[in-house]
């Protein structure tokens, strides 16, 4: 059974190499104008939060096995009474007006490692720069900032990092990403000072290949969640 009053909704981050990307999706056609949402469904009886949110991803999405962590709680009594999402709700919702908890997550993935495929209610899915997000139904536009905030504290704690990069990386590639995750520039030799004083990589006895510029040394990170 479907408990009507919670849900799960999950932000999925991903790192293109130089831009920080989040997953949508674009929710079935009802005569309206185009409806983005983040992906997201009603908690069922038997199952617990975190196989929700796992559930959701891989029904809408196509995508299993990710780094998931809860970010935060949202209750407004009015969270689900925009009347542009009315019609959505009253499509495929039995009791569509209902008051409505939700637990929201965020979502690591390497980019390279997925190929998102829309399906269940989710008419397309697609990528999109976390710094271009459009207008959102429900309050879910509230639920991608709080999950951007908790990945960006989690970030300089070092806790997450290695979820969006290879498994060995350049230390360009690693700044690249801090970069776009903290939406800020750093200096390239008091960043790498930094990262190697602090032991938060350890260095390979390799170098990047195929590359048309000379070969950088490839790390590995030493601190994992």
């Amino acid at each position: 059974m479907i408990n009507p009053n919670v849900s799960v909704d999950c932000v999925v981050f991903g790192f293109d190499g130089q831009r920080l990307n989040a997953l949508l999706i674009e929710q079935e056609d009802l005569g309206q104008d185009h409806r983005f949402a983040l992906p997201g469904d009603h908690l069922q009886d038997e199952e617990s939060l975190d196989e929700a949110a796992s559930r959701v991803l891989k029904e809408l999405t196509g995508l299993t096995g990710l780094y998931l962590r809860q970010c935060g709680a949202f209750g407004d009594p009015n969270r689900v009474s925009n009347t542009n999402d009315l019609p959505w709700l009253r499509t495929h919702r039995s009791n569509p007006e209902a008051r409505v908890i939700t637990i929201a997550y965020y979502a690591l993935v390497k980019m390279e490692d997925f190929n998102p495929s829309a399906s269940g209610f989710a008419k397309r899915v697609f990528w999109t720069d976390t710094y271009d997000i459009p207008a959102l139904a429900f309050d879910h536009n509230d639920i991608f900032k709080q999950a951007l905030d908790t990945l960006r504290k989690a970030l300089k704690d070092m806790q997450v990092g290695f979820k969006l990069l290879p498994e060995k990386f350049t230390l360009t590639q690693m700044q690249s990403m801090h970069e776009a995750i903290l939406r800020t520039a750093f200096d390239k030799r008091n960043f790498r000072k930094k990262v190697i004083n602090d032991n938060w990589v350890i260095p390979l006895e390799e170098k990047q290949t195929g590359v048309d510029h000379k070969p950088a040394r490839l790390y590995r990170w030493s601190k994992k969640d």
